[in-house]
């Protein structure tokens, strides 16, 4: 039987629902031509569809023609009965229409009762239409008569059902008022309502506070039609400001919607000033202590409140408006006395630091562009149009530039702690005490956001200022003190300090989830409102600008003063720096706490940069605004720079690499300082537990070739730039070649800025050893420098890193780009090294990094017999560091201090310029410019020898300063913002400069009366150019410079002394050598990758220059030396006698007198950074026959020791010391 038999035979019916025919022949037996169709489902059911539709379209139609009907029926009507409605109204008013009613104006008299003045106003209401010019006559008459008499107003209200008729009749008034019919020109009907308004918000204040975003909508279209009409009278002046005021004056429990209707619609007005003809009047109306409170409801709103959309929707120009307005109203306040604090409040603080936020873009654009002596006061309100456009940018006008300033002086900025008492509540309510430092952190951080030109004022004018604590026992509290306080109170502190995976999601600023007291870390995403993180890190962020700061010009004794005994017994008054210095304890908690955020910044940016969608646009303005909506979402050149920088934490003015690049300075800083004079416990700067050290070296080259392959398509793209200009916008035509190249060219500097991000996400090891070394030991650090060294060697001469190799591959090569072996050939005369160095290899460029052969001429121009195996290199760059960098050497490119360390001459530039103005030479000609790039050229090819020894291995006994040697290291951290950190003149640097200079500038610093008396100083600074050797010129003359601009005319007094400090140190260290430092570099950074020295600090990098400095190994160079000769050692692995004295009598040595073998032998008497097993030619010893009598010689282009077969210790002793003292080398031998 059938698997599906169903217990009966008979076969079921089958039913089409298709509408297909089922036979398909039946469509055969139409006539063809016919539209007559046979029957069937198909035809049918179409039939059926097309009736229904066409039925449907007819009962369409009646409805529309009905609804038309009605519609136009109930116009007429409605026209019919206002018509007959004006009639009866004009009836009452005994208008005569063959006069006209304006005609009747002037005879306006007041109504005889209370009832006939109802009656029109009610039937005014009923009929008036904005868009019949004659029921603004009937309106303007209607005003007149009441302002006849307004003894039947206070009746109005209780003689009539209708609800609240004056209200209507004030909505009614103010629509008319600010209609373009009225205020298009200025003529008596605007003024009649003008009146009528201030008699209404006068008889209903209650009403018309409900009215305010209506009413003050209203009055800043009237005052922006007063600014542009010529024939406006001070009595209009004086209307506007009366209006204004009466809503403000009267105190309803509605006021403070007609501040909130006062400060979105009246207060974003420009020009109101000039349009008013001042603001005191206005301002003596306002009651100050509500317009804050009401602005700060205002700013705190979030969701889907319009009024946030309102402040985010407003324009930059507006915004700047709004906060100009209120920095006048709070000095007013404070001048005025009533309706205002005595000082500063939290409330100013909050709502000043969230406009300032809001206004950001626009005012640091323009508040530096001088106005012009045609227009200093543009409208900003005509620039609107033009936000976004860098280029012709109009001056902010002067009132907005005068009050925004105004925030940048020394008693506000100085005193905000000062304003601060915890032992009182706030006049503003339950503040809570721990807001306090948060308000003040926002706006502190947001002055110096949008004054970076003014940054260093600011925070030395924070630091001058102290908090009164709430107990009078205790004495003042440091600002820094206070916000190290309030930091370490902080959750996000506490959390970093004690696991640095916390500050991944503190950083991204996820939501918490609180669950029994405890906090977790959720979903991600920036959310500017956030309590808790955004607010731990106002106060952080400004503690380290405070804190980096404070180490700039805090000396080592200052900075450890709070650990040393002698500080704590001494009972003299402190200065203000040593009140300042935290403790050391405490100082390590610091430490630990930014070793956690920027190792988690660095090893997990590929988790930050990963939520880099939810960052908002790279420009100043989404940084400080966090109520920007989407404006760019429409605006191609907007959108092609975001996803720059990712927020920290979502809070406004902070991206994640300025945040980085501050983090990395103050490390940078303190590990400097306890590099200096160890006080953190050993190992305390590592974090290895956090790496797999044994695969460490092999994963950084690794990331290394990663990076070499984004930066190929870097170069490429540059190399595409470099040809790319945008057409001038004044050719006809070119606008939109302009606008569309414009696009091209961000998109462009968006995908640098994507692969930049990419790499930091792909090679945190290297961001780390760039930028915070310390963290791995020195020793795998030195290793990985010479493997990138040799992957570069390996990369550049295509796997012959051997040097006879490669010339053999470039001799043989038939490539276009070989080698030309010829220009890394050079005789070099023995009487000017340097000059035929420079000669014949300084167009090499980067093409030294390849093998050179030197072939030496003696004084009588004879080559030197020999065959450069890489000993002679060694012995000609020895040679051009040891004439170069010569206190006598002829050009004088480096001196030296008092400790023999050498740094660039500071004047050399200055002399060189002075000998050109003597010989005639015209300044800033070609000539002169020449001149300078020559010379400065020569700095260059020095920088690339240094590179060349550090690129072979090859250690020179030179010594540099360690603020010279500071800018190496800090100059390759690429990854980070390099103004935060890159090198940072601080005031201990000037002690490897100046000693005397060092000491004035602390007595300076110290001295605790008054500077200005008893100094006389001023913001210049005296350079002393010459003697030179190069020009032969012993005379010297002093050149006094400005430290800032108009710095003759500026004091130093008690307040300014610590920026004086600091700009003299920045002009000493870093201005003067400016171009002479950057020219070394520069040539150094063609040979030695920068991110490659920036692995280490100033000491380490002396010591890949000259060796370690540590007591000589004698066992280690036993171990790692050849020999030749009789000294060979043979089967019985025994060393010769001879040999084995020369081991005794070095063992016997001191320290001194080894390093001055080495010395003798290898020409540094340092040893190599890991063992002599990396001196490169090894050391060697070999005999030099038998006669006793012979003197020990060297040659130390190979590290070679000529000993003669000596039989006594003392014998070998006495003569290898005379060899030494008396400078024996190839002639004594």
């Amino acid at each position: 039987m059938h698997h599906s038999f169903t217990g009966t035979s008979r076969r079921p019916r089958q039913v089409n629902l298709s509408g297909r025919p089922a036979n398909p022949f039946a469509s055969l037996n139409s006539t063809p031509g016919s539209t007559i169709k046979s029957p069937g489902p198909l035809s049918t059911v179409a039939s059926a569809q097309q009736e229904r539709q066409r039925r449907k379209q007819e009962r369409d139609s009646l409805n529309a023609a009905k609804l038309i009907q009605r519609t136009w029926r109930g116009h007429r009507v409605r026209q019919e009965e206002k018509a007959a409605w004006r009639r009866a109204w004009d009836g009452r008013e005994g208008i005569l229409y063959e006069d006209g009613i304006g005609g009747y104006l002037g005879r306006a008299t007041r109504y005889h009762s209370t009832g006939e003045c109802l009656e029109q106003v009610m039937l005014l209401l009923r009929f008036f239409s904005l868009g019949e010019p004659s029921d603004v006559t009937r309106l303007e008459r209607l005003c007149l008569r009441l302002l006849a008499d307004t003894s039947v107003w206070s009746q109005l209200e209780v003689s009539t059902q209708e609800p609240r008729p004056l209200r209507k009749l004030e909505v009614v008034v103010l629509e008319t008022l600010g209609s373009e019919t009225v205020l298009k020109t200025w003529v008596d009907t605007a003024r009649t309502l003008i009146r009528i308004v201030i008699v209404l918000a006068g008889k209903i204040p209650h009403e018309t506070a409900q009215l305010g975003y209506l009413y003050y909508d209203t009055l800043s279209k009237v005052a922006i039609s007063l600014g542009r009409t010529q024939t406006t009278t001070e009595e209009d002046k004086d209307l506007l400001t009366t209006s204004l005021s009466k809503p403000l004056l009267s105190i309803t429990s509605e006021t403070d919607k007609a501040y909130e209707g006062f400060v979105c619609q009246f207060l974003t007005t420009p020009d109101l000033e000039e349009h008013l003809g001042g603001l005191d009047k206005m301002a003596s109306a306002v009651n100050y202590s509500l317009l804050a409170v009401t602005l700060a409801t205002l700013l705190e709103r979030h969701g889907s409140d319009p009024v946030r959309n309102w402040i985010g929707n407003l324009s930059s120009s507006r915004q700047s408006w709004l906060l100009a307005y209120f920095i006048y109203f709070h000095t007013y306040a404070l001048g005025d006395g009533r309706h205002g604090p005595e000082r500063l409040d939290p409330v100013y603080i909050g709502v000043v630091s969230n406009l300032l936020s809001l206004a950001a873009e626009e005012i640091s654009k323009r508040i530096d562009i001088q106005p012009s002596s045609m227009d200093s006061q543009m409208d900003m309100a005509e620039s609107d149009n033009e936000e976004g456009q860098d280029k012709h940018l109009p001056p902010l006008p002067q009132f907005i530039r005068q009050q925004v300033l105004s925030l940048v002086q020394h008693r506000q900025v100085s005193g905000l702690l000062a304003y601060i008492d915890q032992s009182k509540q706030t006049q503003y309510g339950d503040l809570p005490s721990e807001q306090l430092p948060r308000i003040l952190a926002n706006y502190a951080l947001a002055l110096l956001r949008v004054f970076p030109r003014h940054a260093e004022d600011i925070r030395m004018w924070l630091l001058l200022g102290s908090l009164t604590p709430a107990s009078n026992t205790e004495t003042h509290i440091p600002a820094i003190k206070y916000f190290w306080r309030e930091t370490r109170k902080t959750t996000t502190f506490k959390e970093i300090s004690h696991n640095s995976r916390a500050a991944v999601g503190l950083l991204r600023g996820d939501q918490r989830v609180v669950n029994n007291g405890t906090q977790a870390h959720a979903k991600p995403g920036p959310d500017p409102t956030d309590a808790l993180d955004t607010q731990d890190w106002r106060i952080i962020l400004l503690f380290f600008e405070l804190y980096n700061f404070v180490l700039k010009v805090t000396d080592d004794d200052e900075f450890f003063s709070q650990g040393s005994s002698a500080a704590k017994e001494d009972k003299m008054p402190l200065s203000w720096i040593r009140q300042s210095a935290l403790p050391l304890s405490e100082v390590q908690e610091l430490t630990t706490f930014l070793k956690n955020l920027g190792f988690a910044m660095y090893w997990y940016a590929a988790e930050l940069t990963g939520a880099r969608h939810m960052a908002e646009s790279a420009s100043i303005g989404h940084y400080f605004n966090p109520y920007a909506n989407n404006r760019t979402q429409n605006d191609p050149t907007a959108s092609a720079v975001e996803d720059s920088n990712l927020q920290v934490a979502g809070i406004i003015g902070v991206s994640l690499d300025s945040i980085k690049g501050t983090v990395t300075g103050l490390l940078r800083m303190l590990y400097e300082r306890d590099s200096r004079r160890q006080f953190l416990p050993a190992n305390h700067w590592l974090m290895t537990g956090r790496f797999d050290m044994e695969g460490f070296i092999p994963a950084v080259v690794e990331e290394e070739e990663n990076r070499h392959k984004v930066q190929e398509d870097d170069d490429e793209d540059d190399q595409g730039e470099d040809d790319f200009e945008v057409p001038t916008s004044h050719l006809v035509g070119s606008r939109r070649a302009q606008q569309t190249r414009s696009i091209e060219l961000l998109q462009r500097q968006q995908q640098k800025a994507s692969r930049k991000k990419y790499l930091e996400a792909i090679t945190p090891r290297l961001e780390i050893l760039q930028n915070m070394p310390f963290l791995i030991p020195f020793e795998t650090r030195v290793k990985i420098f010479r493997e990138f060294v040799h992957l570069d060697q390996v990369k550049r001469r295509g796997g012959y890193v051997d040097p006879d190799q490669w010339r053999m591959s470039q001799a043989h090569s038939h490539r276009p780009d070989a080698t030309d072996i010829g220009k890394h050939n050079a005789e070099i005369r023995r009487t000017d090294v340097f000059a035929d160095a420079y000669d014949q290899f300084y167009p090499l460029g980067e093409g030294l990094k390849e093998p050179i052969q030197i072939s030496f001429v003696d004084r009588f121009d004879l080559n030197e017999a020999g065959i450069d195996g890489g000993g002679v290199t060694k012995e000609f760059l020895t040679s051009v560091t040891s004439e170069a960098f010569s206190s006598d050497y002829m050009l004088s490119m480096f001196v030296e201090n008092d400790r023999h360390l050498l740094y660039p001459n500071p004047s050399a530039v200055d002399q060189l310029k002075d000998k050109m103005r003597d010989t005639g030479i015209q300044e800033n000609s070609q000539e002169w410019m020449l001149n300078i790039r020559e010379y400065l050229r020569r700095f260059e090819f020095l920088g690339r020898i240094i590179g060349k020894c550090l690129y072979e291995g090859i250690l020179v006994d030179v010594n540099f300063a360690g603020f010279f040697l500071l800018k190496w290291a800090l100059t390759g951290g690429r990854g980070v913002a390099s103004k935060e950190s890159g090198y940072r003149p601080h005031l201990n640097d000037l002690r490897d400069l100046d000693e005397t200079l060092y000491q004035g500038l602390l007595q300076l610093k110290n001295y605790t009366g008054d500077v200005a008396e008893d100094f006389s100083l001023d913001f210049t600074i005296t350079d002393t150019i010459g003697p030179s050797n190069l020009f032969g010129d012993q005379h010297t003359r002093t050149v006094t410079r400005d430290l800032r601009p108009n710095g003759s005319n500026i004091a130093v007094t008690n307040e300014n002394k610590l920026f004086y400090i600091s700009l003299v140190a920045r002009h000493r260290l870093q201005v003067q050598p400016q171009a002479q430092t950057s020219a070394f570099l520069k040539g150094l950074g063609q040979i030695i990758q920068p991110s490659w020295l920036s692995m280490f600090n100033q000491a380490e990098i002396q010591t890949l220059i000259g060796g370690e400095s540590s007591e000589i190994d004698v066992a280690d160079l036993r171990k790692n030396t050849l020999y030749g000769g009789i000294y060979t050692i043979g089967d019985d692995l025994q060393e010769h006698p001879s040999v084995k004295l020369f081991w005794q009598v070095l063992q016997e040595m001191s320290d001194s007198e080894r390093r001055m073998v080495l010395k003798f032998v290898t020409s540094t008497p340092r040893g190599p950074l890991l063992g002599f097993s990396q001196l490169n030619p090894r050391f060697s010893i070999r005999d030099a026959g038998a006669d006793e009598e012979r003197l020990p010689s060297t040659s130390t282009c190979v590290n070679l020791l000529k000993l003669p077969r000596y039989t006594s210790a003392e014998r070998l002793r006495e003569k290898l010391l005379y060899a030494i003292n008396s400078g024996a080398g190839f002639d004594l031998s």
